[in-house]
C-alpha cells in the first residue's frame, strides 16, 4: 500500500483555510480497522467549517468529512468479529471516555469528552480512515456503499423524530427545513405514525422540496411565498401543529415555532445557530410546549437507519444529487451551500 494519500485537511481556523493535501495514510492500533473510503457526505457542517462558523471547537489540522461507507482493508490484532473486504459503515464518536455516566449508560454520544470525525479526528474526506471496531455496524450486500454513507444523517434524523420526540396517529408534523436530515425527518416521521407530514423551506430549496414530496411531504412549502403559519393553522383548525421539527437552525424558525406548535406539543430542534435568541421564551410557558435538543446518535439509532434503508422503507438514493471525486471538493461544497445539491458525495478514489 502507497505510505501517502490525498486529504482535504482544515488546516487553520480562518475563512477558506481548507486544501487538499498529501497525508500519510492512518496507522491503526489494535483495536482499530483501516477503512478505505467508497463515498463521504457533504454535510452542511463541513461547509461552515470551511467558513468558520461553528460554534464547536475544531482540533486543526484534521482532515475532514464524516458521513462515510467503505470497504475493510486492515484489521488491528485485538479486533474481532471484523475482516478485510467487509462492507461498513462507521459512527461519528471517533474517541469517547468509556468510563462517564454517559458512556456507561450507553449514551456516549453526549460524553464530555466525545471527539467527533471531521472536526476533532481525521475523517473520510480521504482514500483512508482509521475506525475503532466498537463504531463499526455491517452493510448488507444488497445495500449499496454510496446509499450507505447516507446512514449518519439518517441516524441523526432517527434519533430525533423516534427517540426523542413523541409522534402519535394522525398527528400533524412541521419539518422545516428541506435539506437532507429534514428529507430524513419527514421520512422517519411518516413511518412513525403522523397523520400529516409538511416540509417547508426557501425558494432556493426547490430541488429539495422536489424530493420531499417524492420521499412522502403531504405537503411542501414555499416559505418565501406561502404564509407558513397561516396554512398550518388552517390545516390544523387553528389548533397548531403537534410536532415541530427544526431542521433549519436559524433562530427565527426557533421563534416561529413556538407560534405554529400547538399547547401541550413539542418542538425537536436539530439545526444549530450560533447566534444567541433575541426573543421572548415565555410562550415555551404559556402553551406548556416540549422543546427537546437533539444531538448525535447511538449503536442502536444506527442499526436501525441501516435497517429502513437496506428495506427500502426509507429512501437514500432520491436524495443523491451528485457525486464528485476528491479533488472536486471545492464544486461539492459550492453545490451545497448554494442547495443546488441534495446530497452531494464525495468519491475519493474516483477520477
Amino acid at each position: 500500500m502507497d505510505p501517502s494519500m490525498l486529504a482535504l485537511v482544515k488546516y487553520g481556523v480562518q475563512v477558506g483555510e481548507v486544501e487538499l493535501r498529501e497525508v500519510p495514510v492512518p496507522e491503526i492500533g489494535p483495536s482499530d480497522v483501516l477503512m478505505q473510503t467508497a463515498a463521504c457526505g457533504v454535510c452542511g457542517s463541513d461547509v461552515e467549517m470551511y467558513h468558520h462558523k461553528v460554534t464547536y471547537r475544531v482540533d486543526v489540522p484534521v482532515i475532514m468529512g464524516h458521513e462515510f461507507a467503505g470497504n475493510v482493508v486492515a484489521v488491528g490484532a485485538e479486533v474481532r468479529g471484523w475482516e478485510k473486504g467487509d462492507r461498513v459503515v462507521s459512527e461519528t464518536a471517533a474517541h469517547i471516555c468509556g468510563q462517564c455516566a454517559m458512556c456507561l449508560s450507553g449514551q456516549y454520544n453526549l460524553c464530555p469528552l466525545r471527539r467527533g470525525y471531521g472536526s476533532h479526528m481525521d475523517g473520510a474526506f480521504a482514500h483512508f480512515v482509521r475506525v475503532p471496531a466498537r463504531i463499526l455496524h455491517r452493510v448488507p450486500e444488497s445495500l449499496d456503499l454510496q446509499v450507505a454513507a447516507l446512514a449518519e444523517p439518517l441516524s441523526v434524523a432517527y434519533n430525533a423524530l423516534v427517540v426523542k420526540s413523541r409522534i402519535h396517529p394522525g398527528d400533524t408534523v412541521v419539518v422545516v427545513g428541506a435539506g437532507p436530515i429534514g428529507l430524513f425527518a419527514v421520512q422517519v416521521a411518516r413511518i412513525n405514525g403522523s397523520g400529516r407530514v409538511i416540509l417547508a423551506g426557501l425558494t432556493c430549496d426547490a430541488a429539495r422540496l422536489d424530493v420531499g414530496r417524492q420521499v412522502g411531504a403531504d405537503e411542501t412549502v414555499n416559505v418565501d411565498d406561502v404564509d407558513l403559519e397561516a396554512l398550518v393553522k388552517e390545516r390544523t383548525g387553528g389548533w397548531g401543529a403537534d410536532l415541530i421539527v427544526d431542521a433549519a437552525g436559524v433562530n427565527k424558525v426557533l421563534e416561529q415555532a413556538l407560534r405554529l406548535v400547538r399547547p401541550n406539543g413539542q418542538i425537536t430542534k436539530i439545526g444549530w445557530d450560533p447566534q444567541p435568541v433575541n426573543f421572548s421564551l415565555d410562550p415555551l410557558l404559556i402553551k406548556g410546549v416540549v422543546l427537546q435538543g437533539v444531538f448525535s446518535h447511538t449503536w442502536e439509532t444506527w442499526e436501525k437507519a441501516l435497517a429502513l434503508l437496506t428495506s427500502g422503507r426509507v429512501q437514500g438514493e432520491p436524495m443523491i444529487t451528485h457525486r464528485v471525486p476528491l479533488s472536486d471538493w471545492r464544486m461539492a461544497y459550492h453545490l451545497v451551500e448554494t442547495r443546488e445539491a441534495v446530497k452531494a458525495l464525495i468519491i475519493p478514489t474516483a477520477t
